[in-house]
């Protein structure tokens, strides 16, 4: 499981990698799977939560019509962005958790935080409590915040060498799924359920609920990650979770060499680190230009992909698609909601093409085609805020609103 393959990796030939007859078997798939899903959590409350809150009902429950055009916004934001507020703390806690109890209890705490926090938004919702709906969009972020440490921590530890990129990508892949999931859900229940019922924005977001639950009931079905059980001090048990995993024998040529690397890679690990403060630490990774090229790569990759506007269209996009002039009928807004659905479904072909090059081209080429992608988003999304559309009032309210250039834009970069 230490070092890995020189090459590209073609994805679709995978019985010529090298490894043992049996290593990619139901059970490892099972497994990345399982973990992938952890992915679907962001893309969820990302996809949900402007439909709940755009909901008559809901904003009936909450007296929004009775604050300030500033108070009306400053709720929205509030709302909106509290599960990217508890993220952040969930993320920085999330490697400890990892650490101290291990990646399958881990999963199970996060799954818990998760619904716990999504029952006491739908409480607060349901009496009008803004201060619940705070609190539970926060425990709700402190549970999603842990999604992506965890997921790839335990996909990259149980993944071989030469597909683990490809395993990575599935948690990234669970991201577009959940999205998608979140808008059809909100599109059927607009649709199919009447504007003054509660049940038109609780179902939508009994959708937490529901991935959160088998996502913990999936992590009984897995077994720790052999990395942490021989950080732990129980080789024993880690050959037979990776034995299992790979279907070879635990006692087998393949499986020691496997656990003889994790242990060495472990133990240089301890040596390098040894007596080595946090600021030495930072200093390492900014001094040595392998270690500053890496931070380079991760950080633009991550910061473009936010500042080309990804997460405010997704959050917003019943109010961006009104002010480029798409609204629906009978208070609906059916229509945007369809070209929500026809973006982000677009988006999916960039993340298939992503996938591919992250596995067919040498990696580093396909983050930096990544990171010109980004700048490219980013200026569409320019035109987008510069030209909105003008069509008349009149012939919105009849639905007869022309798709605006800012629109087709849009279509033309998909948000991965």
């Amino acid at each position: 499981m230490a070092g890995g393959v020189k090459k590209p990796v073609n994805i679709f030939k995978l019985k010529d990698l090298g490894e043992p007859a049996g290593a990619f078997n139901w059970r490892l798939w099972f497994a990345v799977v399982s973990f992938a899903l952890l992915g679907a959590a962001r893309g969820i409350d990302e996809g949900l939560i402007s439909g709940s809150f755009n909901s008559k009902d809901f904003q009936e429950t909450i007296h929004y019509d009775s604050y300030s055009s500033v108070e009306q916004a400053n709720i929205k934001a509030n709302v909106s962005a509290m599960v990217q507020i508890g993220s952040v703390g969930g993320a920085l806690i999330a490697f400890l958790i990892c650490d101290r109890i291990g990646r399958i209890w881990a999963t199970r705490v996060l799954c818990t935080l998760w619904a716990v926090g999504i029952v006491i938004f739908m409480i607060g919702g349901v009496n009008g409590n803004l201060g619940a709906i705070y609190a539970g969009r926060f425990i709700c972020g402190l549970g999603v915040g842990q999604t992506p440490v965890v997921g790839p921590v335990y996909i990259a530890e149980i993944a071989p060498a030469a597909v683990r990129g490809l395993c990575s990508c599935m948690f990234t892949g669970a991201v577009y799924i959940g999205i998608v999931l979140a808008y059809f859900t909100n599109y059927g229940c607009h649709l199919n359920l009447p504007d003054d019922s509660h049940n038109q924005w609780l179902v939508p977001t009994s959708l937490h609920i529901m991935m959160s639950g088998i996502i913990f009931i999936l992590s009984f079905f897995q077994s720790e990650s052999p990395r942490y059980l021989v950080k732990e001090g129980r080789p024993d048990e880690a050959a037979r979770v990776l034995g299992r995993l790979r279907q070879q024998p635990a006692d087998g040529e393949y499986i020691v060499h496997q656990i003889t690397e994790i242990q060495a890679a472990l133990d240089h690990e301890l040596e390098a680190t040894k007596g080595v403060g946090f600021l030495g630490k930072v200093k390492e990774l900014i001094l040595v230009p392998s270690n500053l090229y890496r931070l380079y790569m991760s950080s633009m990759v991550q910061v473009l992909s936010q500042w080309s506007g990804a997460g405010s269209i997704t959050l917003y996009a019943p109010d961006l698609f009104k002010i480029m002039g798409i609204v629906g009928k009978a208070g609906r807004s059916s229509r945007h909601r369809c070209l929500r659905l026809s973006v982000k479904l677009h988006s999916r072909l960039v993340t298939l093409a992503a996938l591919l090059l992250s596995s067919i081209v040498i990696r580093p080429k396909s983050a930096l085609l990544l990171i010109r992608y980004y700048s490219f988003r980013s200026l569409a999304m320019i035109y987008v805020a510069a030209f909105p559309h003008q069509d008349s009032p009149a012939r919105c309210r009849r639905g007869l609103c022309s798709p605006p250039r800012a629109t087709r834009v849009l279509l033309a970069a998909p948000l991965p």
